[in-house]
This record gives C-alpha cells, structure tokens and sequence, in this order.
C-alpha cells in the first residue's frame, strides 16, 4: 500500500529497502540545534547569569529575575495547595515503585584476597552534586522529575539541582514543583533549554557547577547535552520518543494502535513509531485504528506529524526477520506482543527497555513501573542503557598490597615498563627493594 501517513512495507533480510533505510536512519542531533547550541553556551560560559536570564526572556517566554530565578520555599508550599490529592496518591505510589527498584539496583562495597595476603575491591561513592532536566514546555513531564532525582536520592547524592522551563510569566508548573521536592531536589530553577544545560555544566554566580546531567530533552538540548561532555558527565544523549512493537496476529490491533500512538504525543515532531507484525491482516487493522483513534487525541496535531513523517508499518515473513528488524532500529522503548514471548526476550539485543506481554503498554514504564524512563534514542540503545541508581554513584577502585604481592609481581611491572620504555614505572616498584 503507498500512502504518505503511516505506510505498510514489506521488509525481509534479502536485499536492502529504501523506505526501511530512511527510518531506521535518524540523526542523534539536528545540524540547525548544534549551531544554536554552540552560540548559546559560548554566551553562558562568558556571561554567566546575565546570559541565562536574558535566554529565559528570548527561549522560555519568562520574566525571571536575578531575584526570581530560583524556585522558593513559598513557591514549594503553594504547588502543594494547588496539586490535587489524585496526583499526590500517584506520584507517591510512582515514588515508592522507583525507591524499591533503585534499592534493589545498588551494588554493595566488596573486596577480595590477594595471593600474598593484600586485598582488592571497589566501593562506591555517590556524586556531591548532579543536575537534571525536566521538560516542561511542551508538555509538563513531571514524571521525569521523580524518574531522574529519585534515583539520586537512593544513590546518596546530597545536592540535587533541577532545571525546567516556566509554562507561563515566572510560573513553574506545580506539579513539577510537587515532584521535584518528593523526590528530593534541593534546589529548582525555572529555566528551560540550552541556557538551563550551560549553567548547570559551567556554573555561574547563581546557580553552582554540577558534576553530572541527567534528563532527556528536545534536540536543543540534546545537542547542548552532547557539548558540554567533558566539562561534566552525561547520563546519554536522549533525544525525541520511539517505540517499536513486534507482535503475531495473537495482538490487539486496537491496543497496538494506541500504544504507537503513545510516543507521538510528545510534540517535537521527530518522534518514530515502528510496527513489526508477520500479518497484513494485522498491520491493515492497525493501520485503520491508527488513524482512527489520532483524531480523538488532544495533541492531535503532534501525533499527525509523527502519522506522515515518522511511523512505519512494517510486515515480515516471521519473528526471526521482525526481531532482526528491532534489533536493526534500536528503539528507546519496544513492546513484544507474541504468543509466546519467553524466547524472544533473550533476542532482543538493542532495546532502551522491553515491555513483555499484552497487558505492558509502554506507559507504565514512563510513569510506575519502577525503572527509568530516561532512555536512549536515536539508535543509541545499540550501545548506552538507561538511567540507572549507579549512574549517580561513581566507583573507586581498591588496591591494597603486602611486601609479599608486590615482590611476587615485580618481575610483571619491570616487564611492562621495559616493553613500553617507562622505566620510572618499574623504578617506583623495584626501588622498594633497593638495599
């Protein structure tokens, strides 16, 4: 079928197909946001606050201040007026669901024995002080807030920075504000965008140097992430949403639909959809619910951006070629719907996380499961993983040896630094036994 919004396909390992190629081809950040971001953090690293402030006027639509910038105590006790007692009883579930995974997820300090009597291990030692971004202009994704610094918050990280847009004048959306404090920030700035990215990376007056940022964004600030590596450290560079979904005609077409239509909501207009089904009957069906159920959407017209330019129905000969295909794509999120799943989950090699079973839409991965939301996209989950509790904790190697475990491996280190003519390497072990 040859259509322009949400086209079948038929794709098989044989021979290459132009229209596959296309999608599975997608840039990890936009040329015209690498030049933005390029002016914008050189302008903060010279500027400072001044810069930020005058971003957040141009970018975020604001009037924030020197003053006004920060997110007060008093701004913190009006969101939890305002936020209605439904939403608290959520986030506190989401809270608890994400504590328990992260708790389950910290790797213990451990040492072992040398062959002389020394010993060797590692411990773990939480960063003093990370940032996270929280998107919150197109839509309010407070969910990202208790998904990024809860896990902090377990890690042990003793200051935690957030940084997310202002919907409105010098207004944060509350119930940003609301997820942020459970889940433990110490410090809320309403800034947004590449300017929100240079200041937590750089530092200036107001707002302190981190020493690593977390959080997805649009491609903005994916592009601003990705520049300022070096002068911290980076979860991933996550750009827009994309799910695939590898399913038999045991699926729901109706389910299938809605849940691809879950990730164009999102509103940058780049986000992918892929379906990988072994049935036209079934792709047809998902097709028509596709286009039937977008038009009842309230993001209506972010959704049919993604319908013309960014979802693919795809029809293999069998799940062998369709886990191929996945593994091809490296999606952010990937459900697999089949009769009997067990198999197939040990083939899923490149995935940002797997949602196993009809009853796992992907939203109870953005919003309870337990697991991050924060996710690699781009075709990036072929080599970086999700937000995790130790990507708030940096590891220390342990080296402690006898007269014993040096002099038994003496012959090793004069070996090496004779090979790699470092001589002072073998001295600084071999003196040691200088008479």
């Amino acid at each position: 079928m040859k259509t322009k919004i949400a086209p079948i396909v038929n794709w098989s390992t044989d021979r290459i197909y132009k229209k596959v190629e296309g999608f599975l081809l997608r840039p990890a950040v936009e040329p015209a946001a690498e030049k933005a971001a390029v002016r914008i953090l050189a302008d903060v690293r010279e500027r400072g606050d001044k810069a930020v402030i005058d971003c957040a006027h141009l970018y975020d639509g604001s009037k924030i201040s020197r003053v006004s910038i920060r997110v007060s105590e008093k701004e913190i006790a009006e969101a939890k007026k305002v936020v209605d007692a439904d939403f608290k009883k959520a986030a506190k579930e989401t809270h608890k669901r994400i504590t328990a995974f992260s708790k389950r997820g910290l790797r213990d300090d451990w040492e072992m024995p040398t062959p002389k009597g020394g010993t060797l291990g590692e411990k773990f030692v939480p960063y003093d002080r990370v940032g996270a971004y929280i998107p919150g202009g197109a839509a309010p994704l407070a969910s990202t807030a208790l998904m990024t610094l809860t896990l902090a918050q377990v890690a042990g990280v003793k200051e935690l920075v957030a940084c997310s847009p202002v919907s409105e004048g010098n207004k944060l959306n509350p119930y940003i504000i609301y997820a942020l404090d459970l889940a433990g920030a110490t410090e809320i700035y309403k800034i947004g965008g590449i300017h929100a990215i240079g200041a937590m990376a750089y530092g200036t007056k107001l707002i302190r140097k981190v020493r690593k940022i977390v959080g997805p964004g649009g491609p903005y600030v994916t592009a601003a992430k990705r520049q300022v590596y070096g002068e911290v450290a980076l979860d991933m560079v996550a750009g827009p949403s994309e799910i695939a979904v590898l399913c038999d005609t045991s699926a729901n077409p109706v389910h299938v639909a809605a849940d691809l239509l879950s990730q164009g909501e999102h509103g940058s207009g780049s986000e992918k959809a892929l379906l990988v089904t072994t049935s036209d009957k079934m792709a047809m069906a998902v097709r028509a619910e596709v286009l039937s159920q977008a038009k009842n959407l309230s993001r209506a017209e972010s959704v049919w951006q993604v319908l013309t330019k960014g979802m693919l129905l795809v029809v293999v000969k069998d799940l062998t070629d369709g886990m191929k295909l996945c593994n091809l794509f490296a999606p952010e999120h990937m459900e697999l719907i089949v009769r009997n799943p067990e198999p197939w989950v040990a083939k899923v090699q490149n995935a940002g996380a797997l949602f196993i079973g009809p009853w796992t839409p992907e939203s109870v991965g953005d919003f309870v499961a337990g697991p991050s939301h924060v996710l690699p996209t781009g075709g990036t989950a072929a080599y970086f993983s999700g937000l995790t509790v130790e990507d708030f904790r940096r590891r220390v190697s342990l080296i402690r040896f006898t007269r014993e475990d040096l002099e038994e491996t003496l012959p090793v280190v004069e070996a090496f630094g004779r090979v790699e003519t470092l001589d002072a390497h073998a001295r600084s072990a071999t003196i040691r036994f200088d008479k």
